[in-house]
């Protein structure tokens, strides 16, 4: 039987427009274009879980039950069946991922069941319980844990809770930083900074991605979403 991994899956897995002076796009539009790869990424999550091998249990019972009802569930999850992955199929002897992440929560299961559950409610755009489920989260792996907050920055943003976003892009960002996914983390932060109009932060959150990743894909937008801020900080 496969066994799944967080290190495996992390490998593969009130907006207010603000007219920027030198892009040409507003806030709300930048802010997609952001989001837009940020769920792509999470589609990379899901498209790769394949790849996995399930966790190597040497616990107790529960948490080899809870991996084997899982299997099926994370099965659907790939396919993008998310309403079936998230609650199953009774009929069919399905059990979904949110029985499973209430039921054997304590279990690295019932764990990667919250991430899962979490991520298929941000899909479907029900963002509070989203954050519910992506909270119970708590992972040693870098790519998943950060994965997980920047996804529950992205929900708060969803529902207008502005300084919310903030705290979990800036815990993405700062959590064991990386060239592959932390300059993301940086831009949507700075991002979330403009909407507060807190011009200054939005500067230093871009810098870091030009001064810390200079060889990554986002430092010319960077650049760019730098100076928009330098200016509106100096006219204010």
């Amino acid at each position: 039987m496969a066994e799944l991994t967080e290190k495996n899956t992390a490998e593969k897995a009130v907006k207010q427009p603000i007219q920027s002076n030198n892009t040409g796009m507003s806030t709300e539009e930048i802010i997609e274009k952001y989001k837009t790869p940020a769920l792509a990424g999470l589609g990379i999550v899901v498209a790769l879980i394949a790849a996995f091998v399930f966790y190597k249990y040497n616990q107790s019972e529960k948490s080899t039950t809870a991996q084997e009802e899982m299997e099926t569930a994370v099965f659907y999850f790939e396919q993008d069946s998310l309403e079936l992955a998230l609650k199953g199929n009774e009929a069919k002897d399905i059990r979904g991922l949110q029985d499973i992440a209430d039921e054997y929560a304590g279990t690295p299961a019932g764990n990667l069941a919250s991430f899962y559950t979490g991520i298929i409610y941000l899909k479907q755009a029900k963002y509070q319980e989203a954050i519910d489920y992506l909270d119970k989260y708590d992972s040693k792996d870098g790519i998943m844990q950060a994965r997980s907050w920047a996804a529950m920055g992205d929900a708060y943003s969803d529902l207008k809770d502005i300084e919310n976003s903030i705290k979990y892009y800036k815990k993405a960002a700062e959590h064991k930083p990386n060239e592959q996914i932390t300059p993301g983390y940086l831009m949507k932060l700075g991002l979330a900074y403009e909407l507060n109009k807190d011009w200054k932060a939005a500067a230093e959150a871009y810098d870091k991605v030009i001064t810390d990743f200079p060889k990554s894909q986002d430092v010319a937008d960077a650049k760019k979403y730098k100076a928009k801020a330098l200016a509106l900080s100096a006219s204010e």
